[in-house]
């Protein structure tokens, strides 16, 4: 079990904000600076608010905070803090909260904001027992190249709901139709708080079950997976325990299957430590 929470404790890597500047839209805090990004958008004053509470883009219109936070985000991007993706993400004060201005998704973790996304595990129930679709990341992508992942995993772009996000992704990546997409079962949140190289990443996880027929093979539909495979779910526990051939945060997806298939009794101690751990809300 230690290998496994140690999967978790990668992913939790970040003791305490101390020493980051926290940030905010309006009264509402969004995020965690570091202080050197803090120092260049102080040469931004008529767009960006200082004072004892820390940084403070006070626009008052949603239109004219995203204006303020692209052009941000590009500079900061031509200055070598972080890489402009073309995606916009929410930004939210709290997980269920109202929009309260969009930014670039690689803009996200340098200003601490937490970001949500989706992840399925494609299941098909055998004689055997339970047996779960994967994808081979393709080498190209600059997270995690050539490692193992969800059948469909991906973050939750400004505008889409997770089950939208699903069924969007679920056709991109691996050729689900969307009324098979639209029969995954929700089956709970995780969230964690991780140390980026550009910031720090504040993810929420939305984990769906899609029980899948014999017949349905998932095909990379994109140039992001290398192939898919199914694996026995067996297979796939001793593999998250005893490699690190699994993407950062699929590790903590699929020990949270684990535990819900009773690969891991949840009511042991351990189980019940690692659901805590992972931050599960059901």
């Amino acid at each position: 079990m230690d290998r496994l929470f140690k999967h978790i404790a990668a992913c939790n890597n970040i003791a305490s904000p101390a020493g980051l500047v926290p940030f905010r839209i309006g009264a509402e805090q969004v995020g965690w600076l570091e202080p050197e990004l803090a120092r260049f958008l102080a040469f931004r004053p008529r767009d960006f608010h200082f004072d004892a509470g820390g940084v403070a883009v006070t626009a008052r219109l949603p239109a004219q905070r995203d204006r303020i936070l692209d052009a941000a985000a590009r500079d900061l991007a031509k200055a070598g803090f972080l890489r402009i993706r073309g995606e916009p993400f929410d930004i939210r004060a709290t997980p269920n909260g109202p929009s309260l201005a969009r930014l670039d998704r690689g803009a996200i973790p340098a200003f601490g904001i937490e970001a949500q996304g989706v992840h399925l595990n494609g299941l098909v129930r055998r004689p055997d027992g339970p047996h779960v679709w994967l994808g081979k990341r393709a080498l190209h992508k600059a997270v995690s190249p050539g490692e193992w992942d969800n059948m469909v995993a991906g973050g939750m772009p400004a505008g889409l709901d997770p089950l939208a996000t699903l069924i969007k992704e679920a056709g991109e990546e691996a050729g689900v139709p969307p009324e098979m997409a639209a029969g995954a079962q929700p089956a709970g949140r995780i969230s964690y708080v991780m140390k980026h190289k550009n910031g720090m990443r504040r993810d929420i996880l939305h984990i769906f079950d899609l029980e899948l027929p014999e017949t349905f093979t998932p095909r990379p539909n994109d140039d992001e997976v290398e192939r898919f495979e199914l694996w026995p779910l067996p297979r796939v526990f001793a593999a998250v325990r005893d490699t690190d051939d699994f993407k950062f945060n699929v590790n903590l997806v699929l020990i949270d299957l684990f535990l819900r298939e009773g690969l891991i009794d949840p009511a042991s101690e351990a189980g019940r430590r690692l659901r805590l751990e992972l931050g599960v809300c059901d």
